[in-house]
């Protein structure tokens, strides 16, 4: 009790000197006495926007004062984001239901009708105390919450690779996740001085259990990239990796499973090999012809063995491929009706642009990616002069 900070508020001094009495000998010894909303205002500091917030637990304020009757005071307070979960508790004569019940509404939790009773002050003082004990409990666990979900999120964007800008080899990205924490992610490695590996995978579900499996795949991603490289040994490795999650079904509430779309880039032979693993179609322009990259397997974690498909796509020029996640296409779709053939003019309107980055692939399909309905991902790769 020693520790509680309780400011008094009421216009009559002798109602001051009672409820400081009773504070007193109940072992509240902390405890300030104002005598109007102003002084309220200037002791909480309101009016200075860079002043330390003031420690108060409690406010006990009559309801009827000049000027600023307690209701204008009660609404003001509660206002400022510091004092948001102040608890205050009025003390009145009055016995108006109506005028009570806008008290109420104005942000007070609770009230003690005059002349006081000793018993009842201080057991309705005890009670919002205990409230304002678990509130900021509460706060204190989203605080550490949001903390470590920061960190995590710093730690899942730390693993995404890098743009690639080499002298006839482009790999960009833009990634947008709708929560805090995201089930896409993407890679590339440089396998050997002329190949690329290249991939998107799109976990099921959203926040902390899909990122979780993210880092999971993204712990093998690259020994098994630049070790395998082929694109079928590597999808059905990440296919065995994700079936070392499962449980016994006595155990498991959900399997998780990813789609994916994995493709080597072979500058020298000038081909893209690739597997897509339930994935929404990548889509390639290779010398001003459209392919879609469709073959390959059935989403990645459902069977211990899947049979997958490879293909291979040779190009002469210039090849532009671009990787997507279904957030991308179902938004498109929302907006213009016909993804698939937004993207790929997209992509075709990037030959011969100097600047063939995701980003300004991302302005030509004039997306909006402020607010997200799922996880939006585009991977965007260019060879070639």
């Amino acid at each position: 009790m020693d520790k509680m900070n309780i400011v008094i508020v009421d216009d009559n001094a002798t109602n001051l000197m009672i409820i400081e009495k009773i504070l007193k000998r109940a072992g509240y010894r902390k405890i300030v006495m104002l005598s109007s909303a102003k002084e309220l205002y200037q002791y909480l500091r309101l009016n200075d926007a860079e002043s330390e917030e003031v420690p108060v637990d409690l406010i006990l304020m009559d309801l009827m004062m000049p000027e600023i009757d307690g209701i204008e005071a009660c609404r003001t307070v509660l206002s400022h984001e510091q004092f948001h979960d102040l608890p205050i508790i009025f003390v009145t004569a009055m016995g108006d239901s109506n005028k009570m019940a806008e008290a109420m509404d104005a942000g007070a939790l609770d009230y003690v009708m005059k002349p006081i009773n000793k018993v009842e002050l201080l057991a309705r003082i005890r009670s919002v105390l205990r409230l304002k004990h678990e509130k900021d409990l509460r706060k204190e666990r989203e605080e550490r919450i949001q903390y470590e979900l920061d960190l995590a999120k710093q730690v899942q964007r730390s693993m995404l690779s890098g743009p690639l800008h080499e002298d006839n080899v482009t790999i960009s990205a833009v990634y947008k996740p709708s929560f805090e924490l995201a089930g896409d992610l993407y890679a590339w490695y440089r396998i050997s001085p002329t190949r690329y590996g290249v991939i998107l995978l799109d976990v099921m579900g959203h926040g902390i259990s899909s990122s979780l499996v993210c880092m999971y795949i993204y712990s093998v991603l690259k020994d098994t990239i630049i070790g395998l490289g082929d694109p079928v040994e590597v999808m059905q490795e990440l296919n065995r990796r994700m079936n070392q999650l499962k449980m016994p079904d006595s155990l498991s509430l959900i399997n998780y499973y990813f789609t994916a779309i994995y493709f080597v880039l072979d500058t020298e032979a000038q081909t893209i090999e690739y597997v897509n693993a339930g994935h929404p179609a990548g889509i390639a322009i290779v010398d001003d012809e459209v392919k879609l990259l469709t073959s390959g397997s059935c989403a990645l974690g459902f069977f211990d063995e899947i049979e997958m498909v490879k293909e291979v796509i040779p190009y002469r020029d210039e090849a532009r491929i671009l990787l997507y996640t279904d957030g991308v296409s179902e938004w498109l779709e929302d907006e213009y009706g016909d993804a698939m053939e937004r993207l790929a003019d997209s992509l075709r309107d990037a030959s011969g642009v100097e600047d063939k980055e995701a980003e300004c692939l991302l302005e030509r399909l004039q997306l909006n990616l402020d607010s997200p309905k799922d996880d939006m991902c585009l991977v965007m790769v260019s060879t070639g002069i």
